[in-house]
């Protein structure tokens, strides 16, 4: 396997260190001249984009992760690389491509699954859809192994409610109603390396876990296992939340995970936020 990673952010670095990859085997870019230098000092090849010429890269690889985002021109990854993917795909075993669940939009709490209609309402999911578009584009039209992952909301080590929790700062906003998906990182990292053990271009996989669960429900487990007292509820109110957490509670839905277990094979190690947390708390407290 050689993989190029387009946005060597959390998740990528997880699917990494799962995969144990030697570092000549692998190649990243990043859009920070200082990360660049951080991770060449740790012997990774590294290329600053948008910016870089990714034609020989994108040669070099059998394997292409994409995780960045799009932005308000479109898919940046494309913008600047549509030929040399185009010009790669027949070479190319596997491309992954990170969206996000906010792509259904609101269900009222209900399940979707993979046929579910696209219908976001946030410019976030929006754009997302456009993004996804884009890329299905590619493998209708020249045969690029594409493959979708439709991500829930990533916690993991560095990412979760204990802080805010040990610092007073945690709220437990209720919202009738709400409901999220989530996914623990080091499950993302499974997913994406069982698929591409099991390539099947074309096909799109919601990673999440098995448990959407009211955010209050999280917030307030967190702090049973830190032993402190729950945090204040307060009603919701999307004038006191920033832009992007009013984003996520203007949509609820419950989202289905059977295909990466039925297609990929995956066992979730974490399938709840009950283990995932319980995990997290063992882990930092091991480390002091």
């Amino acid at each position: 396997m050689k993989l190029l990673i387009f946005g060597h952010g959390y998740s990528a670095r997880h699917l990494v260190a799962h995969l144990a990859l030697a570092p000549g085997d692998l190649r990243v870019t990043t859009r920070s001249a200082e990360k660049a230098a951080k991770l060449a000092a740790q012997g990774l090849i590294v290329r600053l984009f948008p910016g870089s010429d990714m034609a020989q890269d994108l040669d070099w690889a059998t394997h292409v992760l994409v995780t960045a985002g799009p932005e308000d021109a479109g898919d940046p990854v494309l913008a600047e690389t549509r030929d040399a993917f185009i010009a790669a795909a027949a070479r190319l075993t596997w491309v992954g491509y990170l969206s996000t669940t906010g792509v259904y939009g609101d269900h009222a709490g209900a399940w979707v699954d993979e046929t579910t209609p696209l219908t976001a309402s946030t410019a976030r999911g929006k754009a997302r859809i456009a993004a996804e578009g884009e890329w299905q584009d590619l493998h209708r039209d020249h045969g690029l192994p594409l493959h979708i992952f439709r991500l829930a909301g990533i916690y993991g080590p560095g990412r979760g409610p204990f802080e805010k929790v040990r610092d007073g700062s945690a709220r437990r906003i209720i919202k009738e109603g709400q409901v999220f998906s989530r996914i623990h990182v080091e499950d993302i990292a499974q997913v994406l390396a069982a698929s591409m053990a099991r390539p099947d271009p074309g096909a799109i996989y919601n990673v999440c876990d098995d448990d959407p669960a009211p955010p209050q429900d999280v917030i307030g487990h967190a702090a049973e296992l830190l032993g402190l007292p729950l945090p204040p509820a307060v009603p919701f109110d999307p004038a006191t939340l920033s832009p992007m957490a009013a984003s996520f509670y203007a949509e609820s839905k419950r989202v289905d995970n059977s295909r990466i277990k039925e297609d990929l094979g995956v066992r979730l190690r974490y399938p709840d936020y009950r283990a995932g947390l319980a995990a997290m708390l063992a882990s930092d407290r091991a480390k002091s």
